[in-house]
Order: structure tokens, then sequence, then C-alpha cells
């Protein structure tokens, strides 16, 4: 399986159908966190097809510049800021500039993070906590900080946070199971809290999506993954990312608190492990 023929390009992004009318994000500001890459990268271009001018975020400048140019050669409205999610006044900052220069900002997708696979006995504490940090403390940072910009400046606004189906585990992700399943609550929870500011959030579940992140699997792994749901097959950022326009847009305006699960099934069927199936299980 190469990654290379699988892997969505910018040119497929660009001609993919659309959920909504080209404009119906016009005069809107959307951020993506992790935009440079995969689900991330899908998202920007799905949001900037509709209209709105993205800012995308993350640590590997080299990554963000490439997608920006991907995007303004497209005609679309794209910019990026160099941030990492760990970093608690960074954040702070960051938005401060945004706000500053386009005084607004409707939309953030919280989709910035990362893990990589292993047996749960085998996680050292340095692992362990690199995960931790990422996927739930930086969501959290980024959260805290754009509510706190919408509630002061008296603005609605909704975020999409990116986790993971964790109604079953996963076996060898333990790490970023843990993590997910405290986005998760904790969207519910400041779901409610938040709503008297009309801040709406959400998440999205997403199943076995085939994009760069694949590379950090074995191929012995990746050749179960599709077997891993009922329809047998990978999902693609495509797909990730219409249901973040879905959620975060209008169309849902009415939904908070929720976890769209997007996995073709697999909560329901099927076993995923992320090192391959141990002999054991076999």
């Amino acid at each position: 399986m190469e990654l290379r023929m699988i892997v969505p390009s910018d040119a497929e992004f660009s001609a993919a159908p659309l959920p909504f009318g080209g404009g119906a994000f016009k005069g809107q500001v959307v951020l993506v966190s992790g935009g440079g890459s995969g689900i991330g990268r899908a998202t920007a271009w799905c949001f900037a097809r509709l209209g709105a001018h993205v800012i995308i975020t993350g640590r590997t400048e080299e990554k963000l510049i490439e997608t920006i140019a991907a995007l303004t050669n497209a005609n679309l409205l794209a910019s990026y800021k160099l941030q990492d999610i760990r970093d608690y006044d960074g954040i702070s900052a960051m938005y401060a500039a945004i706000f500053e220069e386009h005084g607004r900002l409707d939309i953030l997708v919280n989709n910035a993070g990362g893990q990589f696979p292993q047996s749960a006995i085998d996680f050292s504490k340095n692992g362990w906590d690199a995960v931790v940090n990422n996927n739930l403390n930086g969501s959290w940072y980024m959260m805290q900080h754009i509510a706190r910009q919408w509630r002061d400046r008296k603005q609605q606004g909704s975020i999409v946070n990116i986790v993971t189906v964790v109604a079953r585990g996963m076996n060898g992700g333990a790490h970023t199971c843990a993590a997910r399943a405290g986005v998760i609550h904790l969207s519910k929870t400041v779901a409610v809290e938040w709503s008297e500011y009309n801040i709406r959030v959400n998440c999205v579940a997403p199943g076995v999506i085939f994009s760069e992140g694949m590379g950090a699997y074995s191929p012995e792994a990746l050749s179960e993954f599709d077997k891993s749901n009922p329809m047998k097959r990978f999902g693609t950022p495509w797909d990730i990312a219409q249901a973040c326009v879905y959620l975060g847009g209008p169309s849902g305006r009415f939904i908070t608190g929720e976890v769209l699960t997007i996995d073709g099934g697999g909560q329901l069927w099927g076993d995923l492990w992320l090192q391959g199936r141990p002999e054991y299980f076999c």
C-alpha cells in the first residue's frame, strides 16, 4: 500500500463536491489547528472553498506555507499562524492578533494533535505525557482562550473538536483514547456552561481515515485497518472536513454537546489494532 497513491491531493480537494453552496461562509473567519496536513488541510480547503477566510496553525512552518500557497493559488482566502497548541500564553497572543487583523473569528476547528502506536504497558512517562499534553491540554487551551474572547467581545462562536472513537477503546492507542475521551466530556460540559454566551461546542470522531498520519503505522497493522468497519474501507480527510462544516456552520445551529462519529460503522463491528493484532488474539 503506497501512501502517496491514496492520500488525497490539493487538486482533489479543490474539485471535490461541496456540502453547501460556494458562498455559504462568505465573510466568516475560520481557524483550523494542525491545518498543514491530513484532516486539517482538507478542512481548510472545504471552508475556504465555501467562502471563509481560513487561518491554519501548526508547528511546522514549511507545511503551513505549502498549504497556504495551494489555497491562495486557487484564489481562496487563507493565512497561517505558527503556533504550538501546548503554549498557553502563545495561544492567547495568537487570538489577540487574529481579532486585531480580522475583527472576528467565527469557528475553531480543534484538529491538532498526535499519537504513536504502542502497547499501554510499555508507555514511558514522557510518551504518555506528550500525547496527553498535546491532545487534551492543547485542545483545552485553544477552547478556553477563544471562549474568553467571544464572551468578552459578546460574539457568538462555534468549536468543533476532532477526537477519536472511544466507545470501545482503541488497542495500541490507550494514551490518545484517554486524552480524547477527556476532550469529549469536556466538550459536553462546556457546551452547557457556554451556551449563555452563544458558543456551541461539538466533536467529530473519525474512524480509519487514510492521510499522511498513516505513515506511523506498520504495513501489517495497515493491512487490517480497512477490516475494522463493516464497510471494509478507509474514510478520507474530505469526509471529516464536510462534517466539520456541517457542525460548525449554520446547519448545526441547534446542535451542541454532540459527537458525530464517522467511522463506517466501526464502533458497531470489527476490531482496530494500531500495532497489528497480537498472536494471543489471532
